[in-house]
């Protein structure tokens, strides 16, 4: 749950899409995406967060 909390926080807050996130922040986006999937979540491009 940490992880989606400060992922959701800093894509409010301070990126546009998870592509710059990812960019930004040396983080392989696919594997991120896998750890969050893992838990239930999904990035929505649309509203530019997991849920």
């Amino acid at each position: 749950m940490m992880l989606f909390s400060v992922i959701n926080m800093k894509l409010r807050d301070h990126y546009p899409s998870l592509d710059a996130l990812c960019d930004d922040m040396d983080i392989d986006r696919k594997t991120l995406e896998e750890k969050l999937k893992a838990a239930g979540f999904e990035y929505s491009e649309a509203h530019n967060k997991f849920w």
